[in-house]
């Protein structure tokens, strides 16, 4: 089975080893053929809280680190 990889941006850094990241989906809608734009915000581990508010990241699925966590950070581009 091949792990997911999304892309976002980081919206909080506040948890120790942990951030939260927003990604962003687009997508037409099948009835009235608009374009809508959906947000999800995800848990992901960071093991050196070497990212903070803003930055751009790639985050791959993982096994379960926490309650909420089960996202792993995979880069960073800015």
């Amino acid at each position: 089975m091949v792990k997911k990889v999304l892309k976002g941006k980081v919206v909080s850094d506040k948890s120790n080893k942990t951030i939260v990241v927003e990604v962003s989906r687009r997508f037409v809608h099948p009835k009235f053929k608009k374009v809508i734009t959906t947000f999800k915000k995800y848990h992901a581990h960071d093991e050196n809280n070497k990212f903070k508010i803003g930055d751009q990241v790639s985050i791959i699925e993982s096994k379960p680190i926490s309650k909420l966590k089960r996202w792993t950070v995979l880069e960073e581009k800015r």
